[in-house]
């Protein structure tokens, strides 16, 4: 049997009459790529982001690795997101520090104490595995938008998390690039074992790097299966996606 390192039950979230997500299960297991599919507005990133407490839902329950995300107070949430990482759509990266400074910034975040010669190591090891070490003291200014995604993928892999959340991954990149960070996102994971939740509605990106997907769908985790199963799916709600 699968272990299961994110648990979701029942989530709920509205925002006025707006019902976002209603009673929404999931399971996210260990070494896997789960991909949430749905329509642009249908509540993707309220999920992911209920799933590292940044949205308090209205009601449900969030296990992640093991703990109910929300029971936690702000030290024990803190302890969980080392273990967590989360790759923002827009990238989030600091304009006024360089790539060296946006990467220690989560080891000073989570008052990690390193000796400079480890810090370094650990900062060019992330830089290695998205193939950018020669960008260590340069100005994100200075970069490409798919150098950018790459340097804030290199962020979430300073702490080696065991889970990554990627919101839209290759959301404003053009199609080559796009493939690049999909193929990135499956070479992080056989490297590391890592487990990643994956929201998209890349459908190129979807069927790169999925082993299952969950359609989100009027709130709900409407379907899950593999790209192949869903894409031949006939249901009405399904089918325009694989179209």
């Amino acid at each position: 049997m699968q272990e299961t390192v994110i648990n979701i039950e029942g989530l709920s979230k509205s925002f006025g009459a707006n019902k976002v997500l209603d009673h929404f299960d999931l399971q996210l297991h260990r070494g896997e790529n789960l991909v949430v599919l749905g329509k642009s507005g249908s509540g993707k990133s309220v999920l992911i982001k209920c799933i590292i407490g940044l949205i308090e839902p209205d009601h449900g329950k969030i296990q992640v690795l093991g703990k109910n995300v929300l029971n936690l107070n702000h030290v024990q949430l803190d302890q969980v997101r080392v273990k967590v990482a989360f790759l923002f759509q827009s990238n989030a990266l600091y304009d006024s520090m360089t790539v060296r400074e946006n990467l220690e910034f989560p080891l000073r975040r989570h008052s990690i104490q390193l000796s400079a010669g480890d810090a370094d190591q650990m900062v060019r090891e992330a830089l290695q595995n998205v193939g950018l070490e020669h960008t260590i003291d340069m100005m994100p200014v200075d970069l490409s938008g798919g150098m950018r995604k790459r340097i804030a993928l290199a962020r979430t892999l300073i702490l080696k998390p065991e889970i990554i959340l990627y919101d839209e991954p290759t959301t404003g990149l053009d199609p080559i690039t796009s493939q690049e960070i999909s193929a990135l996102i499956n070479q992080i994971r056989d490297k590391y074992q890592t487990s990643a939740l994956v929201i998209s509605h890349d459908m190129r990106c979807v069927k790169t790097v999925a082993h299952r997907i969950a359609m989100l769908i009027d709130g709900k985790c409407y379907a899950v299966g593999s790209y192949e199963e869903l894409a031949a799916s006939t249901d009405s709600k399904i089918k325009p996606f694989f179209d």
